[in-house]
């Protein structure tokens, strides 16, 4: 039986251009820098430790990425592919936009790990800048601001942010809170009530604004 023995040399991690395709090396990176990033946060996170956990140079990562903020900006934006999700809630009744929308991100989420790596995504949006940013871009112009494109509403703007504000505000009170019972309530129970909230943002007419202040002085029945 011949067994191939490493030198050292070859035991080493190769510096730049990795042998073997470079989507594969690429992928490997994104996936041990999202670990890294899950695991000690943005600021204790570096290209070398990341590197590391992927096996190959930092040579290697600064070939595919600028900086750990373009690193950042790519492992930021998994586990949810917008492409997928946005199909995904379009398909079907105009009227099912809201609905579809809760029950494609709450079926990912299930997922353990996804999970996991979203309500960590969270977390430390709250306490960074870039981070918080990098998260709002992704939410907005990847997700809602492409639903709203399709559905061609007026303030499309304004009505996205009224859905990211519930959409984020349902992820951390189910799965980083774990109020119940909603942490507990079925996928269909959750859009069925959360959804028409939804809806209403996206395609709802606002209500009409006071034409003057109310007098602070009036009394009830006057």
């Amino acid at each position: 039986m011949n067994v191939a023995v490493a030198d050292d040399e070859s035991a080493k991690p190769r510096r730049g251009r990795r042998r073997g395709g470079d989507t594969d090396a690429r992928a490997q990176i994104v996936a041990a820098a999202t670990k890294e990033f899950l695991d000690r946060g943005y600021d204790a996170a570096s290209i070398r430790a990341i590197a590391r956990r992927a096996g190959v140079d930092p040579a290697l990562v600064h070939h595919y990425f600028d900086d750990k903020a373009d690193l950042f900006a790519e492992a930021v934006r998994t586990p949810i592919r917008p492409d997928q999700l946005v199909r995904e809630v379009l398909r079907g009744p105009r009227d099912d936009i809201g609905v579809n929308l809760v029950t494609a991100i709450l079926t990912v989420l299930e997922n353990e790990k996804a999970r996991a790596r979203v309500i960590s995504l969270l977390r430390t949006a709250l306490s960074h800048d870039f981070a918080a940013t990098m998260l709002r871009q992704f939410i907005m112009r990847e997700v809602l601001h492409r639903i709203a494109e399709e559905l061609g509403v007026d303030d499309g703007e304004l009505r996205a942010t009224a859905v990211a504000s519930q959409i984020v505000g349902l992820m951390m009170v189910r799965y980083g809170v774990r109020v119940e019972p909603l942490a507990s309530a079925s996928i269909e129970e959750v859009a069925g009530r959360i959804g028409p909230v939804i809806q209403w943002h996206l395609t709802g007419y606002p209500l009409p604004l006071a034409s003057a202040p109310l007098d602070s002085g009036a009394t009830a029945g006057e």
